[in-house]
């Protein structure tokens, strides 16, 4: 209502991979594409879809100039010390049991933060009014897979892992063809994996005391 009164240029939603539901995990070769029907999971996700929903319906019924991305799972320095790197770093430096949902084999596609900021600002500027934009890096790694990564970057090998019960509704993997936005607006993965993946970390270790603080407050 705000963009509408104040006549805004483009209003832009952030959206999620995990508005589309749940991909197999014995057919790494699937992949939501835009025209993929919604299939959200969890209270997370339906409100996701949800608010694509409201966002569509002001491009339809007003005339907002809009446009929707979704992404995969980022990473990157000054994430919330409860997602899964921050965390693991957390925990392995104060020496605590290292918690792990379900089996720890669902599969996510990771994407170095500032790649995703790239898709956005070249979505605001070039994207089509209406549209929906998927974003990934095809980074498909195991969450336990991540979890040893991080412990091989930290250098540390005693550590215990315990297994605890998997989150309600948690979708086994999500994966995303992110073909329109790279053939429509050009626009493509500019940092690698693994030298992002060790930045981030080591970033993380080097501010331990600074997740500590976020956590206590």
């Amino acid at each position: 209502d705000a963009s509408l009164k104040y006549k805004v240029r483009r209003f832009h939603q952030v959206s999620t991979d995990e508005v589309y539901g749940e991909l197999p995990l014995n057919n790494l070769n699937l992949y939501f594409t835009e025209e993929s029907p919604l299939n959200p999971t969890s209270p997370y996700s339906k409100s996701k879809a949800m608010a694509d929903m409201f966002v569509l319906n002001y491009f339809h019924a007003d005339n907002l100039d809009i446009t929707i991305s979704r992404s995969t799972n980022n990473y990157g320095i000054y994430q919330h010390p409860e997602k899964l790197i921050p965390k693991t770093v957390k925990m392995a430096l104060n020496k605590e049991n290292i918690t792990v949902y379900g089996d720890g084999l669902n599969i996510r596609d990771w994407m170095y933060v500032l790649d995703h900021c790239s898709a956005i600002d070249l979505i605001l500027h070039k994207g089509k009014s209406g549209e929906v934009y998927n974003v990934g890096a095809n980074n498909q790694v195991v969450n336990i897979e991540i979890i040893n990564m991080v412990l091989k970057h930290l250098n540390i090998s005693d550590y215990n892992i315990v297994y605890t019960h998997d989150r309600p509704q948690d979708d086994k993997r999500y994966a995303l063809n992110c073909d329109k936005i790279i053939n429509e607006l050009g626009w493509k993965i500019t940092f690698d994996f693994n030298e992002s993946f060790e930045y981030t970390v080591n970033w993380f270790r080097e501010n331990y005391k600074w997740i500590l603080n976020i956590l206590e407050k």
